[in-house]
């Protein structure tokens, strides 16, 4: 006996207490997380049995101290919470957040937070630290078990995230340091497992990156700006020339963005997948009965130019008659929004406006149409007299900002955002990010977010093939977990792979058939939705106007009917009494099964359907039309040419 206690005392005083142990499940019991605390803190996930995150260490770096090193759990409590949320705008009314929670509370001030829902896991660090830290680093490992692919889109850089996605068949054969950015997503194909690698609630801290490390992947974030100039395109971009030895100084108080790990096998669930929204904090805004999400007609993509209109139009034509002649276009046809994009003031200084265009005039007499204006601005300028410039862009009556070329994602980056963010709000201004990071959660936090950008999205038909068909069934499962985009669809010019060609400086024309590009309405989140096509090109098809003046931007129910990552995806969503369903694929031809069940009982409808024409692999822009009646037992097969598509608008 006295052998057993010596042995222990030495035990403790040489730090080697056997190691504790926590878990906690998902509420469906699929999912499982392995909590192991020894001179570390390591996590592992179990999905339906099978291990799919093995043991991955984590801690934070400080300046002063490790947290997670030489760890000496305190306390810890397990609770089982069940939420009803009701999102002020989106795709669902309500949303459940139903989770199982372990806080470890430990020696030195600070707690790990995890979490395991049905969706996925998710852990965080929260301190209570008297003063100030330094972050030097954070250490977020994601160590997979045995060769799964890799979907992903591969940077070198901290400025990029409109990038094309690429599919790694072996994360064996990936070179170590390679960075993707996040959201990223692993595939065991023989069990259809999916591993998706993201982040919620980042805020006051830089965005992360993952990187292939040995066997593993680990988490990686740029180092705070020690230096910076103006340069880049228009050379009114923040570029950074010189970093410091840390990602983030922030407050010894605080919680830490959540490290999220998202696990399916079923594809189709990634396409309502909500959880990084769950995670973020909640509106810190009271009043939200201004924030009023919709579509927008828009000239930048088609270069203002109006076949068959009796004004000049063009670029070099852009004045006030001309953007009355948008505003006209969107109040006949039940748009919400004008989009006015760059060139209305200095890019400078937005509150130097160009003699061409009455602003004033343009937003007052769109005002008196019912609709509603949004104003293209630099984030660097606007933020040099942040107040004044949005009490300009208030006094001017706009509803809204479009800010573009942040071009970065470090902590001071997204420090600007909030700022923007929340000075917007207190104006009652919406606003549309681009060229920026992607959300991870903010836009919860402040609702009068609408969009981020950070996808490669219709703008690029201008200068190569990449928005293709396939990449838009690769970011529907990715990308688009981290929140809403700005694809900015709505071509009526769609071109195949052998008739696409880039275009700049004249009307541009997108890849994939006109179906297709209809039924990124309904299939893509975007709460500002954007038509990117000219308003005379709109008019020659009435039919179709009658569906872009009736699809929502936000709806109160999604329905997710099929979907394969990379391949296809249809859903349905309701808004009110009415259904819209989006089908897509990839370049492949096929036929989908459309069965109506997810109507009410005993209600029949009419649907107006938009299919791909017989020759549409050949002649994108050929289309069908039609109205039928339908109910709860109607089934179809629609015809989906390759880069094809179906819309469909249910009413009664």
């Amino acid at each position: 006996m006295r052998c057993l206690v010596f042995m222990f005392l030495l035990a403790i005083i040489g730090g080697k207490v056997a190691a504790q142990s926590y878990h906690i499940t998902s509420p469906d019991k699929n999912i499982s997380v392995n909590i192991k605390v020894d001179d570390s803190i390591a996590y592992s996930v179990i999905y339906k049995g099978s291990p799919v995150i093995s043991i991955s260490s984590i801690s934070l770096n400080l300046d002063k101290e490790t947290l997670g090193k030489s760890a000496k759990v305190l306390n810890n409590t397990k609770v089982d919470i069940k939420n009803i949320l009701h999102p002020l705008y989106g795709k669902s009314a309500t949303l459940t957040d139903n989770y199982q929670q372990l806080t470890l509370k430990f020696n030195g001030d600070y707690s790990v937070i995890f979490r395991a829902y049905n969706e996925g896991m998710a852990y965080r660090f929260v301190t209570a630290l008297k003063d100030s830290v330094k972050v030097m680093s954070e250490q977020a490992s994601f160590n997979l078990p045995g060769n799964p692919s890799a979907t992903w889109a591969e940077t070198t850089n901290y400025t990029a995230w409109e990038l094309p996605y690429v599919v790694k068949p072996a994360v064996a054969d990936v070179k170590n340091d390679t960075r993707a950015l996040t959201p990223a997503l692993f595939a065991y194909p023989q069990s259809n497992v999916k591993v998706v690698v993201a982040e919620a609630d980042v805020a006051d801290y830089p965005g992360m990156y993952i990187q292939k490390h040995d066997s593993g992947f680990r988490g990686e974030w740029a180092y705070y700006p020690a230096k910076s100039v103006m340069g880049s395109w228009g050379n009114f971009v923040s570029v950074v020339k010189e970093r410091e030895n840390y990602i983030a100084k922030t407050s010894g108080a605080r919680d830490y963005p959540w490290r999220v790990v998202i696990v399916t096998d079923d594809d189709k669930t990634l396409l309502n997948n909500q959880l990084i929204y769950k995670l973020a904090k909640p509106s810190v805004l009271t009043d939200t009965k201004w924030i009023k999400p919709g579509k927008a007609t828009w000239e930048w993509w088609h270069d203002a130019m109006l076949p068959g209109a009796d004004i000049p139009s063009g670029m070099a034509n852009r004045n006030t008659v001309l953007y009355k002649y948008y505003v006209d276009f969107a109040a006949k046809n039940k748009l919400e929004y004008l989009m006015i994009d760059a060139g209305w003031s200095d890019n400078y200084d937005v509150k130097k406006v160009m003699s061409r265009v009455d602003i004033r005039e343009v937003i007052r007499y769109a005002k008196s149409k019912n609709v509603g204006v949004f104003l293209w601005a630099v984030a660097v300028p606007l933020l040099n007299d942040l107040d004044k410039n949005l009490d300009f862009i208030k006094s001017l009556g706009a509803a809204g900002l479009k800010v573009d070329f942040f071009d970065r994602d470090d902590q001071q980056v997204a420090q600007w955002m909030e700022k923007i963010a929340k000075g917007a709000a207190e104006r009652h201004l919406m606003i549309d990010f681009h060229g920026c990071g992607k959300p991870s959660g903010i836009q919860r936090t402040y609702p009068n977010i609408m969009n981020y950008e950070a996808v490669r999205g219709e703008e690029c038909d201008k200068w190569d093939f990449t928005a293709n068909p396939q990449h838009h069934l690769t970011f529907t499962f990715t990308r688009m977990l981290a929140g809403p985009l700005d694809y900015t669809p709505g071509s009526m010019r769609n071109a195949t792979m052998a008739t696409f060609k880039p275009i700049d400086g004249g009307l541009p024309s997108s890849l994939g058939t006109r179906c297709h590009e209809l039924a990124m309405y309904v299939v893509y989140d975007q709460y500002l939705a954007m038509l990117s096509d000219s308003p005379t090109e709109y008019e020659k098809y009435p039919d179709i106007l009658t569906y872009l003046s009736a699809v929502p931007s936000t709806f109160d129910e999604t329905k997710v009917l099929d979907g394969k990552v990379g391949a296809y995806a249809m859903i349905a969503k309701r808004k009110g009494k009415n259904w819209f369903v989006g089908a897509m694929t990839n370049w492949d031809e096929r036929k989908q099964n459309l069965d109506f069940s997810f109507l009410p009982k005993g209600v029949s409808y009419k649907a107006d359907i938009y299919t791909d024409g017989a020759d549409a692999n050949t002649v994108a822009t050929s289309y069908t039309y039609k109205t039928i009646t339908v109910t709860n037992k109607t089934k179809m097969e629609l015809n989906l040419a390759k880069g094809g598509g179906a819309a469909l608008y249910i009413h009664q």
